[in-house]
């Protein structure tokens, strides 16, 4: 997954933090500040998050509920059972603890909430940083079916690279995209959570991780990866058409993403240029906040997105003022493909439903929820927990569906001639009124950072993660 949400993804949207000692609510003004400081201050030690939210704690009242004694009778008397009597080898408080959290939280069926030990809260955090350390890979879990985002891993479910990082560790170690992994370190990742897994593979700079391969037909076999600090390119900026059409290629969506997209988009109108493509393709989201800022830069009014809680009606999230690119003489076409989630889908179906672009390329991923990441006391790590839905600003939920683009593009398409050798690229430049033909193009790669996530304190995040 992606790492990704993900599993994939991650979009942090940047709702406000919860409060101490009271239960997960709806968005709070603020919490934006609170996610900026923690990533600031965790930036230094090095995932990937699509769609996730940073809260407080959330403790309540220690104990049974009031009105829920006799639901909650058989928990503690199992409790009671263990400690008095279990003839076993010892098992410390501690650990009951953590596997009766892990246990209520696998029982929500939902493969973006799930228990992280300290090691992996930390970790998962360190990744929406736009640094970390592992080996520089994204991986997914993948169906026998093919659809992304099964758990747990064994014989129906793998855990499969989709591209090593170039340059990265992996890149170096031979790591392919398509080679599913069987075992880390020796032992299998069979009945294993991705996000486990996924903690397992990455580690500190300097170690090294050895994972079991199978590539297709051939008989498994190994490979040692020396772990490093991984920085991923997040924009990625060309002229075409002559100078007549900008290019941004965002592949995260965080803090730094975010400053660096706005430079390049006040150059490319600075400039004249009044034709926009935006590539999303191959992003698993990040920070909700970042997703709605790059949207706002394009919608001048109205909604974009809505948050649909788990009680009340949806509440709309409107458009920043002051957007770069609002004027509608400017013309945009956003670029998606499967791997589109979470936050690239927020910023997609915004400008679909305003008419503000044209989606070109393949259906998105589908990714229609936001997640918050919440911490425990007492060095017992934390969770990450779906608290919201997010709508398009015409309210359409497209979760487990994506989004149909208004120009399909076969993701085996052949490249025109004389275009651009990227097919869904020669696709858009048609649409906007360009032939499909590159007309020369300079480009550079912007500055280091995170894959995000988006959350309002929450993030909605794809089934992919950053593995280290």
């Amino acid at each position: 997954m992606t790492e990704p949400d993900m599993e994939p993804g991650v979009e942090l949207d940047a709702e406000p933090p919860e409060a101490p000692a009271t239960p997960p609510r709806r968005r709070r003004r603020g919490a934006a500040v609170l996610a900026t400081i923690l990533v600031a201050i965790i930036a230094g030690s090095g995932l990937f998050a699509a769609g996730f939210a940073l809260g407080d704690r959330t403790a309540s009242q220690p104990g049974t509920p009031a009105g829920a004694a006799r639901a909650f009778q058989p928990f503690w008397d199992t409790y009671a059972a263990i400690t008095e009597h279990y003839a076993g080898d010892p098992v410390a408080v501690k650990q009951l603890v953590d596997g009766a959290i892990k246990g209520m939280l696998a029982a929500l069926g939902d493969p973006f909430s799930f228990y992280l030990s300290p090691a992996d809260f930390t970790s998962s955090l360190q990744g929406l940083a736009g640094e970390f350390e592992g080996i520089g890979a994204t991986m997914t879990s993948r169906s026998v079916a093919g659809t992304e985002g099964c758990t747990p891993l064994g014989p129906d479910c793998a855990l499969v690279v989709v591209a090593p990082l170039p340059g990265s560790p992996a890149d170096k170690a031979g790591l392919q995209a398509g080679d599913r992994v069987d075992a880390v370190d020796g032992v299998s990742v069979d009945g294993a959570s991705v996000d486990a897994t996924l903690a397992k593979v990455r580690g500190p700079r300097g170690t090294v991780v050895t994972l079991t391969i199978v590539r297709g037909s051939a008989a498994p076999f190994t490979i040692a990866i020396t772990r490093d600090i991984i920085l991923e390119p997040e924009i990625v900026t060309r002229t075409l058409a002559g100078g007549r059409v900008g290019y941004i290629r965002l592949n995260g969506f965080s803090d730094n993403s975010t400053a660096q997209f706005l430079t390049a988009l006040k150059a490319d109108v600075a400039s004249g240029e009044r034709a926009i493509v935006l590539d999303l393709r191959g992003n698993p989201g990040g920070y909700v906040t970042a997703a709605r800022t790059i949207a706002s830069q394009f919608i001048a009014s109205g909604p974009i997105f809505w948050e649909k809680a788990a009680s009340g009606p949806p509440i709309p999230t409107p458009a920043l003022p002051g957007g770069i690119a609002t004027d509608p003489s400017i013309h945009v076409a956003v670029l998606i493909d499967r791997n589109s989630a979470s936050a690239s889908e927020i910023v997609a179906g915004a400008l679909q439903d305003t008419k503000r672009g044209v989606l070109v390329g393949q259906q998105s991923y589908g990714k229609g929820t936001i997640q918050q990441f919440l911490p425990l006391d007492d060095d017992n790590g934390g969770f990450r927990l779906t608290i919201a839905r997010w709508l398009t600003p015409d309210q359409r939920w497209i979760n487990k569906v994506g989004l149909t683009p208004d120009v399909p593009v076969p993701a085996d398409a052949v490249a025109a001639a004389g275009g651009t050798g990227d097919a869904v690229l020669d696709r858009a430049l048609q649409v906007l009124g360009f032939g499909g033909v590159a007309g020369g193009s300079t480009g550079s790669t912007g500055s280091t950072g995170s894959t995000g996530s988006t959350g309002s304190t929450g993030t909605t995040d794809a089934a992919r993660e950053r593995a280290g």
